[in-house]
Order: C-alpha cells, then structure tokens, then sequence
C-alpha cells in the first residue's frame, strides 16, 4: 500500500492509498505522524494510523461539546458515536473520566440546580429532564432525595412571569392550568399557587 496526503480546507489534511482518499486529519496530527508520500506501508501500520486518527477525533470532539456545556457520560457518549466510533468514542470518555472533565454526580447536581432555579421545573419534570439527558437512575435517585423542591413556589412564579399575558386571554385561566399540569405540577399545587397569589395581592 502506497500512502499519499493532500491539503484540505483549513487544516485539513486528506489521506490516500494507492491515490485513492480514505481519510482525514488536520495539519497537527499529521506532522506529529508524518509519512512521506509514495512511502509503502503494511495493513497493521495503517490501522494503526487510522486508530490514532479516530481516537484524536472523537476526543477534540468532547473537547469541543463539553466547553459549550456539561454532559452526563451517557449523553455525550451517544453523540460521539455520530461521529466517531465506538471504540474512540469510548476510549475518548476514558480520557475525559481521568482528567476530571465528566462526573455524572456533580453534573446531575449542576443540573438539578438549573432546573429549580431556572426553569421551575416540577419534581416528575426534572426526574425526566435528568433521565432524558443520560443520568443513570441510582444517581437521579440519590441527587433527588435531598432536593428541596417547592412545587408552588415553582408555579407561583411561572403564573406571575411566563404565564402572566395568558391569564388575561379568553379561557386564560384554564388554559394556564392545562400548561402547568403538563408540566408535571398537579391540581393541587396549582390552585395553592393561585389562592397564595391572590391572598398576596389582597
């Protein structure tokens, strides 16, 4: 097998055997592994460098998702192997696990904190919203047992924020209700709210 290269867009560099594409890198890799064109090579050499090459990729890949945000390791796992795979996509994790990057405790702590205080999500919402995003169950559990999650508390600022203009609309009360209800608060949460509303204001 003769391994050839040329230069992509930007960094890009683009491998060849026998002139016929087969990969791609960037210029870093490449002049830490560099080939010279028309060197021969054996199959194990070449895997070898297509291992290499997969593994770099999938680990700039959680470079690159985890400093937009944290991920649970199911969550991150799952979009690497979009990419990438499943053997880089898991050694990539490995290397995450080690420098400290991923931890699916502190990361579902980080999360249940959002979701209280940011999006006064119910309790039954965040069990989902956690499982959804790759949470495993043990820890969803452990994180939630702990949680001071006030329900009403949740509502009374979603009626007097998000919900204020649609109480005003015909049918405006009940339609509110409806949309805190499939939000996973329940009838009685939701009239508290309302009555400890109204009280507040008289």
């Amino acid at each position: 097998m003769i391994i050839s290269h040329t230069k992509g867009r930007g960094k890009k560099i683009h491998l060849l055997i026998d002139n016929e594409y087969k990969i791609t890198t960037d210029i870093d890799f490449w002049a830490e592994h560099y080939i010279k064109d028309g060197t021969e090579i054996d199959e194990d050499t070449w895997e070898k460098l297509v291992t290499d090459i997969n593994y770099k990729k999938a680990v700039n890949k959680c470079y690159d998702l985890l400093s937009r945000r944290d991920h649970s390791i199911k969550e991150l796992r799952t979009k690497l192997l979009r990419t990438v795979d499943e053997i880089s996509a898991d050694k990539a994790i490995d290397r995450m696990l080690e420098l400290g990057y991923l931890d699916d405790e502190k990361y579902a702590l980080k999360l249940l904190d959002y979701l209280i205080n940011n999006k006064n999500m119910s309790r039954s919402f965040i069990k989902k919203e956690m499982f959804k995003r790759g949470v495993p169950q043990d820890i969803i559990s452990e994180v939630m047992y702990d949680a001071e999650i006030d329900n009403v508390s949740s509502v009374k600022e979603l009626i007097l924020t998000k919900y204020r203009n649609k109480l005003n609309a015909e049918n405006g009360y009940d339609k509110t209700v409806a949309a805190l209800m499939r939000k996973g608060f329940s009838y009685s949460d939701i009239k508290t709210a309302f009555n400890e509303i109204e009280n507040d204001e008289f």
